[in-house]
């Protein structure tokens, strides 16, 4: 059997209808569940104080309560055997109608929207929330740069469209208020992970944006002028002469954006391609400079 819910409030019997509220909203902030994550005797606790205020908080129970027609379970008891309550009250007790009036003309909404509302939980008959929905949605590395959007479908059949901010991260978590699952007091919410797929092209190393920049041996020894995809399309790049494999070309304001949508740069390093056949000619050429010119690359 539950306990006598007015000690479980910590107020008198004579409490007006004001006191027992405010009772109950203190405890219920104290004990709830997202203010005690893991937490299971504050969980029993918020259990039983919201299970109390069901009781007293609500006019025509208290009065039947005080009266000793029901429990402190909200059952109706056994008559004939007394005219007290469970408790030691009795009929008459010092519930008026004027409290009874302020009880159920109070708006508690406040308060249930501010304890219940984060993680769609409830206890003691309240009307729960929806359940929260978790999900991941693969986006582009440009998509992460310049934002976007992204439908993403829900194991329900529902389908949303997701706003990609600008500057999104491999990781980070999206809320979307009110595209959970539904309940009786409202929808819950959507959390979505954004996973960044590999490019084929770009890397990230830190901070920077990297990229490979194939560059021909004549174009590194004479200089000249070569194409590179970048995140917002091709541009032509200087090679000056004498390029070597590992020397980089900064773009600037090309890279990653940050979360205010600032772009960083975008560092082209050289990689020296020889084609695919080797010719004769070329073969000769390298013949000829190995043997006339040694030539040892300094280490690095």
């Amino acid at each position: 059997m539950a306990r006598d819910p007015y000690q479980e409030l910590g107020v008198s019997r004579g409490a007006s209808a004001d006191e027992v509220r405010k009772a109950f909203r203190k405890l219920a902030k104290q004990h709830h569940p997202d203010t005690n994550p893991g937490d299971k005797a504050a969980e029993e606790r918020f259990k039983r104080v919201s299970a109390a205020f069901d009781i007293i908080g609500d006019a025509e129970k208290r009065k039947k309560f005080d009266a000793g027609e029901i429990d402190a379970d909200g059952r109706e008891t056994m008559r004939g055997f007394g005219g007290g309550g469970p408790f030691g009250g009795g009929q008459g007790g010092p519930w008026s109608g004027r409290q009874a009036e302020e009880m159920e003309g109070a708006d508690l909404s406040d308060l249930f929207s501010e304890i219940l509302g984060r993680r769609g939980g409830g206890f003691g008959g309240f009307s729960q929330r929806g359940s929260d929905v978790r999900a991941r949605l693969e986006i582009d590395l440009e998509e992460s740069i310049h934002g976007g959007k992204k439908r993403i479908a829900f194991s329900d059949g529902r389908t949303i469209d997701v706003s990609i901010p600008k500057g999104a991260e491999e990781g980070q978590t999206l809320r979307l208020k009110g595209q959970g699952s539904p309940g009786r007091g409202g929808p819950g919410d959507a959390f979505i992970e954004l996973v960044v797929r590999p490019h084929p092209i770009y890397r990230r190393e830190g901070a920077a944006l990297v990229m490979d920049l194939p560059v021909s041996i004549p174009d590194a020894v004479l200089g000249g002028k070569v194409e590179a995809r970048t995140p917002d399309g091709v541009v032509s790049l200087t090679i000056p002469k004498g390029a070597n494999s590992g020397q980089s070309l900064r773009l600037k304001g090309r890279g990653l954006s940050d979360s205010r949508g600032k772009r960083g740069d975008l560092l082209a390093r050289i990689v020296l391609m020889l084609p695919e056949k080797v010719d004769p000619e070329l073969e000769g050429f390298a013949e000829r400079w190995r043997k006339e010119r040694p030539y040892t690359p300094k280490k690095r």
